[in-house]
C-alpha cells in the first residue's frame, strides 16, 4: 500500500491499495473530499496538488491530459478519481475545492 499524506487536513494519511484511485481510498478512510462528477473525470472538482512524491504516481489518464491541455490542471495537479499511487505522496487541497464544513490549515 502506498501513503497519500494531505498536508492541509491536518496531516491525515490514507492508504492507497494497488489499483485504487485516491478519491476511493479516501472515501474509504472516511475523508470528505469534493467530486462533483461522482468520480467519473468529466470535472476537475476532485482535484490535488501534488507537494511531494510526483515520481510515485501512475501516469495521467486521458481525462487528466485532456484537461491539462486545455489549461484546467496546472503542472502539480492531478485528479483524486483517476490517480493511482506507486509510493508515498503529499498533496493539499487547493483553495478553489476546499468543503465549507471542513476545516483546514495552512
Amino acid at each position: 500500500m502506498a501513503e497519500l499524506t494531505v498536508q492541509n487536513l491536518g496531516g491525515v494519511v490514507v492508504n492507497v491499495a494497488p489499483g485504487q484511485t485516491v478519491l476511493a481510498a479516501l472515501h474509504v478512510a472516511r475523508v470528505d473530499w469534493m467530486h462533483a462528477c461522482g468520480a467519473k473525470g468529466r470535472c476537475t472538482s476532485c482535484r490535488m496538488i501534488v507537494v511531494e512524491g510526483a515520481e510515485n504516481l501512475a501516469p495521467e489518464t486521458a481525462p487528466e491530459m485532456r484537461f491539462r491541455n486545455n489549461g484546467r490542471l496546472k503542472p502539480n495537479e492531478r485528479l483524486t478519481c483517476q490517480t493511482q499511487l506507486t509510493g508515498p505522496v503529499s498533496c493539499r487541497v487547493p483553495h478553489q475545492t476546499k468543503l465549507p464544513h471542513i476545516s483546514y490549515n495552512k
